[in-house]
């Protein structure tokens, strides 16, 4: 446990018969009060407050002496900066241990103590003289311009470290879907649990004195959160779970924060929690980053790419109704932190990625590697470059696979690395960051970082003016529960009339690409196409309800794949695009003005679309600082008809000031998983 903030009684030197650790002074200087003031919580290279109360002769400067000692880890040394001692100075050091009194002579001494920014962080010991014993937790301080987490912006700052709810974005790259999330670090109980995922990987248990030293470090520190946060290699948090069996635990997308997650893992021995997938393990690695003061994002990428030969090459397989797996999107996190291990210019923003893929130095971990370096084509450079580099930048072949069990290329155009995407700074907008992985397709710097990263298929990959070109068009509106149309458009660029065959089918999909049963398929045999620039045809299939209803994935997508086959030529063309099928909005009306420890009620609503009944309807809510980091459940008991509305009143008392979100989610028999909220701004 943390060491309480009380007043001890107990001697430290003859004079000295208490101390106060002034917690809420502290806590709220050093930015860490909304973990509670009932413990010391202070952050690296600032200075912090120890009152001591003497009982006689009181305090005159340079007529008493006093000895300090601080020690972290079960092996403190002093060449590894986990043991420090020190006296009294006159003015407090930041570039070390030290110590001054800032109170004027008396029988009440202030004590002035300093930590080095470059401090291993986590608990700490202070002994004061020979007796007097101090706890405290020591993080990192990227308000410090000495750490090398330092950031110089207090707005990114506060979204960065301070923001306990964000947005992950999910869907296809066509229609991005923004999910709520409460990452709650400053939630009861969440750092400690944060803590103890340092205390139980692998390294500490190996060898705690290393491990404790490295902890200055925060390349270390994400390199542990990214093998810490799967449970591949280790007692980590979370068990991935990617086919639609989750007996045994719960669907990812039934999380709607990363507080339920840690505590379940803190409080059930270290026990993994079942199930995560990518926007999961990246929004709990962000947690954990965010709670040890490192500065954190989650971002997504659509049409991300999974290289497992290291030849930036993603070969893909179709069978002649033109169906194959690809990846909708992946999720990880960036951290923000200095480089010094590396050549300058490559500090900000790291990616590191927490969902297990790939082994880098025998463990389920990836990065952190410095966002430049992928867009340089640095695969040199550590960590994991190659594999980040392939997610956004690989060369995709596509290959039929004939009943005969020949195959040949397609005529094809995948695109990997597309909206790289995360919240916006102060507001729920989506910033698109590709521009940081990658320069603009077909520019010189472009062509410059694939020749250093040596991706001869980009440099060698022609653009082919194909005869024959094919793509999907959809209607403007595909809400779940309606009957709506695609179109595959053929266009014919040669002087000659072309017979094809087109086949155009529709499937459910996963978000990692795992197809599901069908939904729609149409093979027509003789497809006349005239010829001359400019002639299209429009084939519709139709998406029914009926059919589409039981064979979607809790993710709402549909893969929508049109295979052209050309009798002349016997060449093939694909086109291939997901859709997501649209939830209801759900709808909170806040009753009442929302203040600081006042109970307010929340009014929530969610309109049925489907032409069926609802049952089993359930709403469950979060939010940091507003439920005390519970999860608020309410069912209804009654059928929700088709166009009626399923309406609940919840109860929460918000406990601190300023903006936080109120996260709901929707589940029922027919509709899983809708997800809401609304941003509550608390006085």
């Amino acid at each position: 446990m943390l060491a309480p903030c009380h007043s001890s009684r107990s001697s430290i030197l003859a004079r000295v018969y208490k101390w106060d650790l002034e917690c809420e002074f502290n806590n709220t200087d050093h930015r860490t009060e909304l973990n509670g003031v009932e413990q010391l919580i202070v952050r690296r290279g600032q200075p912090f407050t120890i009152n001591l109360h003497l009982r006689s002769g009181g305090y005159k400067p340079g007529g008493s002496a006093l000895n300090l000692t601080v020690e972290t880890g079960p092996q403190p040394s002093d060449q590894y900066g986990t043991r420090a001692s020190f006296g009294l100075i006159d003015q407090i050091d930041t570039s070390r241990w030290s110590a001054a009194v800032t109170s004027p002579p008396g029988y009440m001494v202030s004590l002035s103590i300093c930590s080095p920014p470059d401090a291993p962080i986590g608990r700490w010991r202070l002994t004061l003289g020979q007796g007097g014993l101090v706890e405290f937790v020591l993080l990192y301080n990227p308000w410090c311009t000495g750490d090398v987490v330092y950031m110089d912006s207090e707005e990114k700052l506060t979204e960065y470290v301070l923001a306990q709810d964000g947005i992950i974005y999910r869907g296809s790259w066509k229609y991005l879907i923004p999910t709520p999330w409460n990452f709650g670090q400053f939630e009861d109980g969440i750092l400690e649990a944060c803590l103890r995922i340092l205390e139980m990987n692998p390294k500490c248990l190996r060898n705690p004195g290393k491990d404790a030293s490295g902890r200055k470090n925060p390349i270390y520190v994400s390199r542990v959160l990214s093998a810490m946060v799967n449970c591949n290699d280790d007692k980590g948090v979370l068990l991935g779970r990617w086919t639609n069996d989750y007996d045994g635990g719960v669907s990812p997308l039934s999380w709607k924060g990363s507080v339920e997650i840690l505590r379940n893992w803190d409080t059930n021995a270290c026990q993994p929690v079942r199930f995560g997938q990518c926007w999961v393990f990246a929004a709990v690695a962000c947690s954990v980053s965010r709670a040890l003061g490192i500065p954190c994002r989650v971002v997504t990428n659509y049409n991300s790419a999974h290289d497992t030969n290291s030849n930036l090459v993603i070969e893909r397989y179709v069978d002649e109704n033109g169906q194959l797996v690809q990846k909708n999107y992946h999720c990880w996190v960036e951290n923000w932190m200095t480089r010094p291990d590396l050549k300058p210019g490559y500090d900000g923003w790291q990616a590191m990625d927490p969902t297990p893929q790939e082994k880098s130095e025998g463990v389920y971990c990836c990065g952190p590697i410095p966002l430049k370096a992928i867009k340089e084509g640095e695969l040199t450079y550590k960590y994991d470059a190659p594999f980040v580099f392939a997610e956004v930048n690989a060369d995709v072949h596509t290959f039929m696979k004939r009943k005969d069990g020949s195959t040949e290329k397609i005529i094809s155009s995948v695109q990997v690395g597309l909206k790289i995407s995360t919240k916006s700074v102060g507001s729920d907008r989506r910033e698109d960051i590709t521009h940081l992985y990658k320069y603009p397709e077909g520019s010189d710097e472009e062509r410059e970082a694939f020749t250093k990263a040596n991706h001869q298929n980009k440099l060698l990959q022609q653009q082919t003016n194909a005869g024959l070109l094919i793509a999907i068009k959809v209607s403007a509106e595909m809400k779940k529960g309606c009957d709506f149309d695609v179109f595959a458009v053929v266009m014919n660029n040669t002087p000659n009339g072309k017979k094809c065959r087109l086949v155009f089918g529709s499937r459910a999909v996963s978000y990692n690409g795992i197809l599901g049963e069908n939904c729609g398929f149409k093979d027509l045999l003789n497809v006349e196409l005239a010829p001359g620039e400019g002639q299209l045809k429009r084939v519709p299939l139709r998406m029914n309800y009926s059919k589409y209803a039981e064979n979607l994935t809790e993710d709402n997508l549909i893969r929508l794949a049109a295979l052209l086959l050309d009798y002349g030529t016997r060449e093939a063309y694909l086109a291939v695009r997901n859709i997501v099928l649209e939830n209801p909005e759900i709808k909170v009306r806040i009753l009442g003005e929302p203040k600081e420890n006042r109970k307010l009620v929340a009014e929530i609503t969610l309109q049925n679309p489907l032409p069926v009944p609802l049952q089993n309807c359930c709403f469950t809510v979060e939010g940091s600082n507003l439920t005390g980091g519970q999860i608020i459940t309410e069912k209804l008991n009654s059928t929700v008809e088709p166009g009626q509305d399923a309406k609940v009143k919840i109860y929460f008392t918000p406990t601190h000031s300023g903006q936080r979100k109120l996260v709901v989610d929707f589940d029922s028999n027919k509709l899983c998983h809708v997800k809401g909220y609304r941003n509550v701004i608390i006085g």
